[in-house]
C-alpha cells in the first residue's frame, strides 16, 4: 500500500497540545487586556455602564495590547509564534 501522507499519532497530539496552550494564553490574556480597557476608557462611577464611545475605545486599547503582547512574545519568545508558552 502507497502511504498517504498522515501525520504520526505523536505529531497530532503534540499539535492538538501545543494550540491548547495557544489558545488558552490568548484567551486569557484578551480578557485581561478587554477588562483592562473598559477600566481605563471608563470614567471611575460608570463602570456598569460604557457609552458608544467608550466602549469602541476599550476596544482599541485591547487591540493594541495585543498586539503589544504579539510583539513582546517575538522578542521573548518563540520567533515564529505570537505565544508567550515555551514550544508554540
Amino acid at each position: 500500500m502507497s502511504s498517504i501522507g498522515l501525520p504520526s499519532g505523536t505529531t497530532v497530539v503534540k499539535t492538538a497540545r501545543t494550540y491548547a496552550i495557544d489558545l488558552a494564553e490568548r484567551v486569557g490574556a484578551t480578557f485581561v487586556v478587554a477588562t483592562g480597557g473598559v477600566l481605563v476608557t471608563a470614567t471611575a462611577g460608570n463602570v456598569g455602564t460604557v457609552s458608544f464611545w467608550q466602549a469602541v475605545a476599550a476596544g482599541g486599547v485591547a487591540a493594541a495590547g495585543s498586539l503589544i503582547k504579539g510583539i513582546l512574545a517575538r522578542a521573548f519568545g518563540t520567533k515564529d509564534s505570537a505565544s508567550l508558552a515555551k514550544g508554540v
